[in-house]
């Protein structure tokens, strides 16, 4: 079983999302809906870059860096809507499953869903767990993987800058 210390990611993240509520007039209550809807989309976007539900193909995933990325955009979600529910969670244990690349896709798919349906802690925490359960199916490190958010936070960041 890894353990991730995510206490300062949530720092990070609460600073874009302070800067983003300030500059486009809005709070969590308001776009809570809509940060679950852009999680779901962007564990879509991570399924497609892996390609492991496409049986039809021969084509193999995308490289490490792309996946990564969307691996980042998912966590950044995830992340804003813990501060949102206040979760008093920052460190997270998972482990590798037996589950196929896509069961556990259609797991994250599952828990997310249930974040939609009740937004509390315990929730959360089971959507957190599951995504980052995907990581050593990704074939990634947890120090990867927290590389990918911080320069992702980079552009996010420059992106707020330049009005995106």
């Amino acid at each position: 079983m890894a353990h991730i210390d995510l206490s300062a990611l949530y720092e990070q993240q609460s600073l874009l999302d302070t800067r983003i509520h300030a500059q486009n007039h809005v709070d969590y209550p308001s776009t809570m809906s809509r940060r679950v809807l852009a999680l779901l989309v962007e564990l879509g976007e991570l399924a497609n870059e892996t390609r492991t539900f496409k049986f039809w193909s021969t084509k193999g995933p995308s490289p490490k860096a792309k996946i990564l990325d969307e691996y980042a955009d998912g966590l950044h979600f995830l992340l804003s809507l813990g501060l949102a529910l206040k979760t008093s969670t920052k460190e997270f244990s998972y482990r590798s499953s037996k589950k196929t690349f896509t069961e556990q896709f259609l797991r994250c798919y599952r828990d997310f869903s249930d974040l939609a349906e009740k937004l509390n802690q315990e929730r959360y925490k089971k959507a957190m767990s599951s995504y980052l359960s995907l990581i050593p199916a990704l074939g990634v490190s947890h120090e990867e993987v927290v590389n990918a958010y911080l320069t992702k936070l980079a552009i996010n960041f420059k992106r707020q800058d330049e009005k995106y």
